[in-house]
């Protein structure tokens, strides 16, 4: 392939770019072994011989680590070649650019599979593994299935009712559950069967062909789904779950912190942003937060993406550092000539092959489009669109399978929410997409029929620092001053994570109880007069103040007003405090001191016609006690006989005779 080693220099700054060489690798690898030597940053334009090189650097000493771009069929084989020298330094910055560790947990599993079919292809299934693992045969009934001549594993009959659980840690409940008996003849006899049993099991290999025991069944790690009739999908199950013994490492793919969740309030549900989007059912509520099951998580970060306060935040890998290399990636882009800048985002199962194939049998990737790869297409999140038109792109596409292993509603919900922003600054439509095929041809039509279209006149290169809400609120800003049409204030849709919170102030009473439920400190109040403030800025729309308000006064707004950075909190009603009239301390709103003695003056009969009792409701609450003390004040109504009891009599007629006695 051509390398503009000219146009990798340009952008690549401070930089040593090596001439290009014919085969580093095999012939030129001494060239590569010197170079390694050197701990300085190194950067290999080759992932195919990626093993190779990284021996070759471990024989010569280098302990550095060494970072590996694909140079060649995303860039190099293509019609556009020669000019994709800033395509190519590009990949190479971004591809320099470091990423913090991921951290896992261990799944182990100790080799006990459940095989659940509906004929004799399930216990030929147990023969296969029998000698690698510990195997049990659950049958649908009716089970009619050949004895085995020897019995080298338990089979049963049974529907299974439920499922639960992860690789290494399964509960599956049966009903029908029989199991064989020992005397069968021509067809597998069972005895007596019941209903709830359950099994304990580490793998689960279904081919029942009946619907998935889990939800996004590819999703969850240990269960195996293959199709009875397609005998190839069989035994790529069975090789599998032959494999799965042992201790395995699965990356911790979301961070959660508890205090930020805005789930529920007092009992009362605010937003399910994650709830209504796992697609595996790794979240459910657990309190005043939610609780996310590492085990089961399979990864997509649709939950960490649609989180509006940031309490579940995508480990792999962080905002932050994602954002630093789409950085790197444009402002190389852009410093080395580059124009037009079109952003593939992919993952790497379905995306890699696909340009790959592309390269390999078509005109490759054209030379303003720069494939960007992630764990899950569907981690994307509102900050790094935004932070990618702040950094000067034209254009986003997010390559999807044509039939997406699980549901990517997520994803649908950041673009339909990045639509108006892009277009309320001017930005104009049709800059984001995706492309849903498995067709490499299709790809790249869909690719060079993207316009050209104008990048931001005054291009951002911000470092982002800090949590993903703060991430998102720096990248908004900078595509704010980036944007050909800057405006104040843009609406957005429903559920939208910013927003305004608008109070009927005729019928607040103040009570304060929207500021108790509020998770994120956007309504507030003041300790020295009674006020109802709010900070838009911390806002993130949801909805428990509105649940929680008594009078129902609360609305939300959704919509993003660039100035509420700098505007700190507005006050959304104010009243004179009512102080108390034996003590002069205010205790209460003004308003509604005055309304509720207007309500229990004629009406209560506690208050009715008892000026005394009223004044109560005037005072403090330290005055209210003395008062009642004071003055023996009966909570229940008028003043009433004092009970008499034995003791009372006895000590009258005492006193009586005592009375009666002479000289008494």
């Amino acid at each position: 392939m051509r390398v503009d080693a000219d146009g990798v220099q340009r952008g690549c700054h401070g930089a040593h770019v090596a001439a290009a060489a014919h085969q580093l690798c095999r012939k030129e690898l001494e060239r590569f072994q010197a170079t390694a030597k050197d701990p300085t940053p190194l950067t290999v334009g080759c992932t195919q011989e990626a093993a190779s090189f990284a021996a070759a650097a471990a024989q010569v000493g280098r302990t550095a680590p060494l970072h590996f771009v694909n140079l060649r069929e995303t860039a190099g084989w293509s019609s556009d070649a020669a000019a994709a020298g800033p395509k190519m330094a590009a990949l190479l910055a971004a591809a320099a650019e470091p990423m913090p560790d991921t951290p896992c947990i261990a799944l182990e599993s100790g080799g006990v599979v459940l095989i659940y079919g509906r004929d004799e292809q399930a216990v030929e299934a147990g023969n296969l593994l029998k000698a690698h693992l510990d195997v049990t045969v659950l049958i649908k009934p009716p089970a009619g299935v050949a004895p085995p001549r020897i019995n080298e594993f338990p089979v049963a009959k049974g529907t299974i009712r439920s499922a639960r659980g992860h690789l290494g840690a399964f509960e599956i409940t049966v009903d029908d559950f029989a199991q064989a008996t020992p005397s069968s003849r021509g067809a597998l006899s069972f005895g007596p069967s019941r209903h709830g049993a359950v099994s304990r099991c580490d793998v689960v290999l279904d081919l029942s062909g009946g619907h998935s025991l889990f939800p996004a069944a590819d999703l969850r790690d240990g269960y195996l789904r293959a199709d009875p009739g397609d005998p190839a999908a069989v035994l790529r199950a069975v090789l599998k779950a032959r494999d799965l013994v042992g201790t395995f490492d699965k990356p911790r793919y979301i961070t959660f912190s508890e205090h930020l969740c805005a789930h529920s309030r007092s009992q009362i549900v605010g937003c399910t942003r994650c709830l209504d989007l796992c697609p595996a059912g790794a979240i459910a509520p657990a309190g005043d937060h939610v609780a996310i099951d590492a085990n089961i998580c399979a990864g997509c970060g649709q939950c960490a993406a649609a989180c509006p306060t940031g309490a579940a935040t995508y480990a792999l890998p962080p905002p932050d550092a994602l954002m630093r290399k789409l950085r790197a990636l444009l402002v190389t882009y852009r410093e080395a000539g580059g124009e037009h800048a079109v952003v593939l985002l992919h993952d790497d199962p379905h995306g890699a092959p696909l340009i790959d194939a592309l390269a390999r049998f078509g005109d490759g990737l054209p030379a303003h489009v720069l494939p960007f790869c992630v764990n899950e297409v569907t981690q994307v999140g509102l900050e790094a669109i935004a932070g990618l038109f702040a950094y000067g792109a034209s254009a986003v596409r997010l390559l999807l399978r044509a039939r997406p292993r699980h549901d990517v509603a997520g994803l649908t919900r950041t673009i339909a929410l990045a639509e108006p922003i892009l277009a309320g600054l001017g930005f104009g439509t049709g800059r984001i997409a995706t492309i849903e095929t498995d067709d490499p041809e299709w790809l790249g039509a869909a690719l060079r029929a993207i316009p050209a279209m104008a990048v931001a006149p005054r291009p951002a290169s911000f470092l982002p620092v800090g949590d993903t809400r703060g991430v998102l609120r720096l990248a908004l800003r900078q595509l704010h001053r980036a944007a050909p049409e800057p405006v104040d204030v843009v609406m957005l849709p429903a559920h939208a994570p910013f927003g305004a919170v608008e109070v009927d102030t005729a019928g607040c009473t103040l009570c304060l109880s929207c500021v108790s439920a509020c998770p994120t400190g956007a309504l507030t109040d003041d300790p020295q007069r009674p006020m109802l403030r709010f900070t838009e800025e911390a806002c993130v729309q949801c909805g428990l103040c509105k649940a929680t308000c008594p009078e129902k006064v609360i609305t939300l707004k959704p919509r993003l007003d660039f100035r509420a950075g700098s505007g700190g909190a507005r006050v959304l009603k104010e009243e004179i405090p009512y102080c108390c009239i034996r003590c002069g301390k205010p205790f209460g709103v003004k308003s509604t001191v005055e309304r509720v003695v207007a309500k229990l003056a004629d009406s209560h009969w506690m208050f009715k016609d008892s000026p005394e009792r009223l004044d109560l409701i005037r005072m403090c609450d330290d005055c209210r006690v003395a008062v009642v003390s004071e003055k023996d004040f009966d909570p229940y109504g008028p003043p009433r006989t004092t009970v008499r009891t034995t003791d009372d009599y006895l000590l009258e007629r005492d006193e009586r005779k005592s009375a009666e006695k002479p000289g008494g």
